[in-house]
């Protein structure tokens, strides 16, 4: 965790090419220090955020673009619906990233979205909001949770970036 400090603030506007919205801190930092991954609030302007961590790094999103525009969300998900182990491993990470983002929320926003309605958002959906588990999404909200606790996506572009000789 790096603090907010006003030069860390304009490198993640920087990264992030605008202002970001409900920066909570600076969750992963690169060796120079600069901000990789950001955690973001539950609660965004009194609406459920269910996206807890947002990955920055120039060099990460632009392999990750490259990752999905070839086809490695329809790669993986075929490895997935052929794998009752890759799909527990996933519905596992799902659940173990929902009690992450728990263990952040404040009463006072928990109690909001429980009075609006809303509470599903965040205490049933996964990494990146995602609510079906058996599915593979984006692999930019998938490797910026890797990145602060490991799961079995950015575990699998680990390997097939090493595999690649890419790591």
């Amino acid at each position: 965790m790096k603090e907010l400090s006003p030069e860390i603030l304009t490198e993640v506007e920087n990264r992030l090419g605008r202002a970001p919205r409900g920066l909570r801190e600076v969750a992963v930092v690169d060796g120079q220090g600069g901000p990789m991954v950001i955690r973001v609030a539950s609660v965004v302007d009194g609406k459920p955020f269910p996206t807890l961590f947002w990955l920055l790094d120039p060099h990460l999103c632009l392999r990750i673009d490259r990752e999905e525009a070839g086809g490695t969300i329809a790669a993986l998900q075929r490895e997935f619906d052929s794998s009752s182990r890759l799909r527990a491993r996933a519905e596992r990470d799902h659940r173990a990233h929902i009690a992450l983002r728990l263990s952040y929320l404040s009463d006072e926003e928990q109690a909001l979205l429980e009075e609006r309605g809303q509470w599903a958002a965040i205490s049933e959906r996964g990494i990146g909001g995602i609510a079906d588990f058996s599915r593979v999404r984006c692999l930019h909200t998938w490797y910026a949770a890797h990145l602060v606790e490991s799961n079995i996506v950015g575990e699998l572009l680990d390997a097939r970036w090493a595999a690649d000789g890419q790591d």
